[in-house]
């Protein structure tokens, strides 16, 4: 794995500088790059730019650096989100490291990060730990993203009251989509588990518009990206944030920066905005949930 990046603490420690001086050295060209909000440096780039300064000290790694053995494989779990797959597809286009993805809903991709079989784990509204286990959360936002019911188009709207009697596609309990739809189902006086014992139940959103554009389900909990993708109708439920959860001392893996790098990127808001149902505001913002 190429090596972990350094913090501004500790490339000032590197340079025999005051931490405020780092910002100085930026306009003048010191080679760094952006994770959200914060910087992140490669020890072997500064010290080439800086003629090969460097105090004893920092000879070696960084203390929060992961080694090769402590660090998760090159993975990331999520649920095959249309904003996810654009994400990896840039990254890959500019070459290594590359990452994989693991079709996981929320609540299997939380637990695939907890046990660092993965670098990174898709996650939306409702599912944003401040921590996993001891470990400090962070989240980096890519989408806003709409959720509803799909349907074909030549089927007429309908209240959720008729989705008692509609053959329906839905996701499982571990899926955090599905509270929008026990939600609604609960005020339009329906019982969410009679309703789910006689769904559909698939492990994805594509799964799902795929299965009302086959005709096997009548309506479908999706989000509208998948289902203008497969050119069904929408009715929205909720809008929601989606975006990755990682370690926060995963933020100095070039795996990571590169991610950051690319979500922070004109070609990927440009790309995922103009997808229906997405809106590509701050994304690439590094964030901290309570």
């Amino acid at each position: 794995m190429s090596e972990h990046l350094l913090t501004t603490d500790e490339i000032a420690a590197v340079l025999r500088v005051h931490p405020k001086h780092v910002y100085r050295l930026l306009k003048k060209g010191l080679p760094a790059r952006r994770v959200g909000s914060e910087w992140r440096f490669s020890r072997d780039e500064v010290l080439a730019w800086s003629g090969g300064k460097a105090t004893p000290a920092m000879t070696e790694p960084a203390p929060e650096a992961a080694s090769d053995a402590d660090a998760p494989p090159s993975l990331l779990a999520a649920n095959g989100d249309i904003a996810v797959q654009v994400l990896l597809r840039m990254a890959t286009a500019l070459g290594p490291p590359l990452l994989g993805l693991v079709q996981a809903d929320k609540g299997q991709a939380a637990e695939l990060l907890r046990r660092r079989a993965v670098l990174a784990a898709g996650a939306h509204a409702g599912g944003f730990p401040s921590h996993i286990g001891d470990d400090r959360v962070a989240r980096l936002h890519l989408v806003e993203r709409e959720i509803g019911f799909v349907r074909p188009r030549t089927a007429a709207p309908f209240s959720a009251k008729e989705l008692a009697k509609k053959r329906l596609a839905t996701r499982p309990t571990t899926a955090g989509v599905r509270a929008y739809l026990d939600e609604a189902l609960r005020r339009a006086g329906l019982d969410p588990e009679r309703m789910q014992q006689r769904a559909l139940v698939l492990d994805s959103h594509l799964e799902v518009v795929l299965a009302v554009a086959a005709g096997r389900a009548e309506v479908g909990l999706a989000s509208r990206a998948w289902g203008e993708r497969a050119g069904l109708a929408f009715s929205p439920l909720a809008t929601e944030a989606y975006g990755l959860i990682l370690r926060a001392r995963d933020l100095g893996d070039p795996r990571i920066v590169r991610l950051c790098e690319v979500a922070q990127g004109k070609a990927f808001r440009a790309e995922a905005g103009a997808v229906p149902g997405y809106d590509t505001a701050g994304a690439g913002d590094i964030r901290y949930d309570a």
